[in-house]
């Protein structure tokens, strides 16, 4: 496979370090009733209490529902039920640094890719480039018709989640979060750039933007994932980090529970650890839909091997980390060059760095352990990854796990 392009004079967008965090808010509605996420209790109980089921979970363990607003109380009440969470809205924070848009003419864009050479992703490319597997972004939504992406992108399968889990139409790309990380894992190369599983089918399911952004709504899609038979979803997003007593309504539960039942089914979740600098083994802190069983948490490093200066980390909390872009220090962080470069819509590229931008590395290699074993069950494939990463002796470094993720160690050992 060619790894360098030559491409015609394109707008390249702004530097932006963006991470997602999620706000802890009501969502009721001109009915007055709002959306809750409920694990346990069963539907002919919760029906007899006034809920109304949206979406059942996790072979029934976990519902979302609406109820008059204020009706969490009443609902924890029902027989059997262990939490409630009201749902949740998602924000984005504000970029670390942006520059103006810069221009290119004719450049070589593989050079850009610092990230697939630190891998030896396309060294790993003469195994396997994710043919015949599925990744799906669960983000802003992706925009398909970019040239780095219409070959591998699947819109009959792309959908939104809105409305505390509702499901609609997929309508491309509500930012421009969602296009970059598609281009992370699966860009074909055919113009600009290489993801880590070329040749892997691209599924939007768009969790944020305009009349979406909730908790609820990101449980429907790992749902969705599962459903669809997805090789592994991606979630560049999050919430917290939270203190432990946070989780008494059981949020933390119902996440879990949601996530382990997409893996038994065959999906792997790959989640960003957060850029909030914490350490999340420290006091019992957790970040959702990270650090819970079922998923991997994936920490961000740099050009240079560190552990770069956002990220969250925390001993048994990271899976292993990826290239997200930024060294030790901001004042160390060189723009553009030091930060990841990948697709955004209108057939530009632009230059991210956050966790959101390492997940999606770890989605990629994903696809060329499903291509090279396609039965392999989701820790399996964990496993896979954790050995073939390198930097860190065993699993529990506590900035990268089982350390830095080298795509071709992976598929080699196989």
């Amino acid at each position: 496979m060619a790894h360098q392009r030559q491409t015609r004079r394109r707008v390249l967008r702004g530097i932006t370090a963006t991470g997602l965090t999620l706000g802890m808010i009501g969502t009721g509605s001109a009915q007055s009733s709002s959306t809750y996420v409920v694990t346990g209790g069963g539907r002919t109980r919760l029906e007899n209490a006034g809920a109304t089921i949206r979406r059942e979970l996790a072979n029934g363990s976990v519902f979302i529902v609406s109820a008059e607003d204020g009706a969490a109380d009443d609902l924890r009440s029902v027989s059997g039920v262990s939490g409630v969470t009201e749902n949740f809205e998602v924000e984005h924070d504000g970029p670390i640094s942006e520059v103006e848009p810069q221009t290119t003419d004719d450049a070589e864009f593989t050079e850009k890719q610092w990230d697939k050479e630190i891998t030896d992703t396309f060294e790993a490319h003469d195994y396997a480039t994710g043919e015949g597997t599925r990744i799906v972004i669960a983000d802003t939504g992706v925009d398909g018709t970019h040239p780095d992406l219409e070959a591998n992108f699947n819109e009959e399968l792309s959908v939104s989640f809105v409305d505390g889990g509702e499901k609609d139409e997929h309508i491309g790309d509500s930012g421009d979060h969602g296009t970059h990380v598609a281009g992370t894992a699966a860009a074909t190369g055919a113009e600009g750039i290489t993801g880590t599983a070329p040749d892997a089918e691209l599924v939007s399911v768009r969790v944020l933007g305009p009349d979406s952004s909730s908790f609820a709504d990101i449980l429907a899609a790992a749902d969705y994932t599962a459903e669809i038979g997805a090789d592994v979803a991606n979630y560049s997003l999050g919430a917290g980090p939270f203190p432990p007593e946070a989780n008494s309504d059981g949020t933390r539960v119902a996440v879990q529970k949601v996530m382990q039942d997409v893996a038994r089914r065959g999906t792997v979740s790959t989640v960003s650890a957060g850029n909030a600098e914490t350490d999340l083994q420290r006091g019992g802190l957790f970040y959702l839909p990270g650090t819970v069983q079922g998923v991997m948490t994936v920490s961000a490093s740099g050009p240079g091997d560190n552990l770069s200066f956002y990220s969250n980390y925390g001993t048994s909390e990271i899976e292993v980390g990826a290239p997200g872009g930024g060294r030790g220090t901001l004042e160390e962080t060189v723009t553009p060059d030091d930060l990841v470069f990948s697709t955004e819509p209108d057939g530009t590229y632009g230059w991210k760095a956050g966790t959101s931008m390492a997940a999606p590395q770890v989605a990629g290699l994903v696809g060329l352990v499903r291509e090279l074993e396609p039965d392999a069950h989701a820790n399996q494939v964990e496993n896979a990854i954790a050995h073939g990463a390198e930097l860190v002796p065993g699993r529990s470094s506590p900035e990268f796990g089982a350390g830095r993720i080298n795509a071709l160690n992976t598929v080699s050992n196989l």
